[in-house]
């Protein structure tokens, strides 16, 4: 997927970037359908683009996928493409990919629906150990644009650099949230990891603190785990990580063989779960959770 990788990382390095650019690319890939909604907030506005690849003879479950980030670019205080970017660009080489392989007859058994969003000149924010990127519109908004009712089981990916939890260059999967539960991490998910990787596969620890909704006065790693606190769906996180602290906001910090391989994962899990290959929790056992304590769906809320 190196050539999708490298041509939106190419769309997106542009401060006139927005989504009616990364419309226009993303339709010449093959059959998909692509909106592109403004919003504005205190501190600028931001493009949410939502890519539906629709499934000719659906029968399976539909994937969604979220590219999260706050801004592909920190203009003025920074010039060109940040590493906070690295959530969208997986998205949305994603899609495109996905697209050329219904173009080509390899169509999926169920939907896959990618959301993300494209902002050139997005805020940053104090936090340790390095800055996060901001976004000119609130978390509950980002949660409204991108996460779609019909996500059956959700991959939200986005740039996990600014931490010394997890220390090594590549990319790692989070266990399964689901309505206030902190889940198992997934052997499906952890098997097609090995196979995409070549490795041992990576996981980043979460906490109950991570799948509570922003705007708390509480630590996050960083917004991974948000969309898990507008759904009932299953919620992966997929994380960009590097050795050392990497602050959102720098610049030359994309490193391209991490991206286009979690955007081959994010294709492979796709594949595999629209065509009941892939499980994200065990339903039986999540039930056996629910009849010993009850709901912890309040953690969703603030």
């Amino acid at each position: 997927m190196l050539r999708q990788v490298m041509e939106v990382m190419d769309l997106l390095d542009d401060p006139q970037v927005n989504g009616e650019l990364v419309r226009d690319w993303l339709v010449k890939s093959g059959p998909i359908d692509v909106a592109i909604e403004t919003v504005a907030g205190e501190k600028g506005s931001t493009d949410f683009v939502k890519a539906t690849i629709k499934a000719p003879n659906r029968v399976g479950p539909t994937l969604g996928i979220i590219g999260r980030l706050g801004g592909v670019g920190a203009r003025p205080s920074c010039l060109g493409l940040v590493s906070d970017a690295d959530g969208c660009i997986v998205a949305l080489a994603s899609a495109a990919k996905l697209a050329k392989m219904a173009l080509r007859g390899d169509t999926l058994l169920g939907d896959v629906i990618i959301t993300t969003h494209v902002c050139p000149n997005a805020p940053t924010v104090p936090h340790e150990p390095t800055p996060f990127m901001g976004s000119p519109v609130g978390m509950e908004v980002m949660n409204r644009m991108e996460v779609d009712e019909s996500m059956s089981a959700i991959l939200s990916i986005d740039t996990t650099k600014g931490n010394w939890v997890l220390n090594q260059r590549g990319f790692a999967i989070t266990p399964t949230c689901k309505e206030g539960y902190i889940l198992r991490v997934s052997d499906s998910l952890l098997e097609i990891m090995r196979s995409v990787s070549g490795q041992p596969p990576a996981v980043l620890a979460i906490t109950t603190q991570d799948i509570t909704p922003y705007g708390n006065e509480i630590y996050h790693i960083n917004s991974i785990m948000q969309p898990a606190t507008a759904t009932a769906a299953p919620v992966v996180g997929v994380a960009l990580t590097a050795s050392v602290p990497v602050a959102g906001s720098a610049s030359g910090a994309n490193q391209f063989a991490d991206i286009e391989m979690a955007a081959r994962f994010a294709v492979e899990v796709a594949k595999a779960y629209t065509a009941g290959k892939c499980d994200f929790y065990d339903v039986n056992e999540y039930a056996r959770l629910f009849q010993l304590y009850g709901s912890l769906a309040h953690l969703q809320g603030k």
